[in-house]
């Protein structure tokens, strides 16, 4: 099976703690967390996921955000060198995002004006 994921998630998924938005998403992103780790191919995307699925603030499959997040989104693929529509291995993905942004420090010029922003941090 291949999962559909925004490539900002990639950062998200580093930071979890069980909060989110509503209770169904944070089941959700639990229950992903999980598929993830048994390291499944992913479709890297800039538009809704499998993640967005249970969001709030998903309306017929955009984002209320959608300029914030695909800027994110944009933004991640440029710095791991991927392009939209890539498929990869979720642990190879998660790597490349280490590697590229959260170890050099980079994920707050990307996502500081997010809304979660407060809890990503090591």
């Amino acid at each position: 099976m291949i999962y559909r994921i925004r490539a900002h998630h990639g950062m998200c998924f580093s930071f979890f703690q069980g909060k989110g938005y509503s209770g169904e998403f944070t089941e959700n992103m639990k229950k992903m967390k999980e598929k993830l780790e048994q390291n499944p191919t992913v479709a890297l995307l800039q538009e809704t996921d499998d993640v967005c699925a249970c969001c709030p603030n998903n309306r017929q499959d955009r984002c209320v955000s959608m300029e914030k997040v695909e800027r994110y989104d944009s933004q991640v693929l440029a710095l791991c060198g991927l392009a939209p529509g890539t498929s990869i291995g979720w642990q190879d993905f998660e790597r490349l995002v280490r590697e590229k942004i959260l170890t050099p420090d980079r994920r707050e010029e990307i996502c500081g004006d997010c809304e979660w922003n407060d809890l990503c941090h090591f």
